[in-house]
């Protein structure tokens, strides 16, 4: 393959509040999911002393704070939160016996990305001991941040100013099929704005003008590319 070009819209927030039509997308994050189950004692919520409990809601609460921190220290460009908990039992007068959830975090750096894994794990179990709660982890997905080719990337930036669009480099947040392809042959990525940075999420929007600016940008950065004209 001789170059791949890839255009998707930002699935964040960062080129419509610095309004920019396009961004030109220079690495993508690498990340890490680790899944942690901590194991408490179920016990009702009404009638067990605060000083008595075993509680593992309390220790994930405490994990989630620490994986904010965590990546608050290592801006610029780190991200850290929890999609995805499960408790039980699940009631509403029961404190968890177990409790397992699913950190992500993410960086284009990979010694910061492997850092904040360290510290993150070795907090959470200093949580965990503090207040007699079971912790265990385990990586359940990973891949390294990816720099992608210098030479499409500025071609995709000349490209945006030869058609006069606002533009801005940016890394991708999300993994994309470029970012496995830059494994195998040159890539790069091409981004448009989407309303309020949302994605995922049913509102997800974008204007017929952004779409374009994008599609504009990509036609010529390929085309040069090929050297069709």
């Amino acid at each position: 393959m001789h170059a791949y070009f890839e255009y998707h819209i930002e699935q964040g927030p960062i080129l419509e509040a610095e309004k920019r039509q396009i961004g030109v997308v220079t690495h993508g994050q690498g990340l890490w999911w680790l899944e942690f189950t901590l194991s408490g004692k179920e016990a009702h919520t009404g009638s067990t002393p605060m000083a008595m409990r075993v509680n593992a809601g309390l220790a994930m609460g405490r994990i989630l704070e620490l994986v904010q921190g965590v990546a608050m220290d290592n801006q610029p460009g780190a991200v850290g939160g929890v999609g995805q908990v499960t408790f039980s039992p699940n009631s509403r007068n029961v404190l968890p016996g177990k409790v397992v959830f699913t950190v992500d975090i993410r960086s284009p750096d990979r010694a910061k990305l492997d850092g904040m894994r360290a510290r993150i794990e070795a907090g959470a179990q200093e949580i965990a001991a503090e207040l007699g709660v079971g912790c265990s982890v385990e990586a359940v997905g990973h891949f390294d941040p990816v720099t992608f080719a210098p030479e499409l990337v500025a071609r995709v930036r000349a490209s945006a100013e030869k058609l006069g669009y606002s533009h801005m480099d940016i890394i991708s947040g999300a993994g994309h099929d470029a970012c496995w392809i830059a494994k195998v042959a040159p890539a790069t990525m091409i981004m448009c704005p989407c309303v309020d940075g949302l994605s995922h999420n049913e509102a997800e929007d974008i204007s017929k003008e952004w779409a374009a600016a994008g599609a504009d940008v990509l036609l010529h950065a390929v085309i040069d590319t090929a050297g069709i004209v």
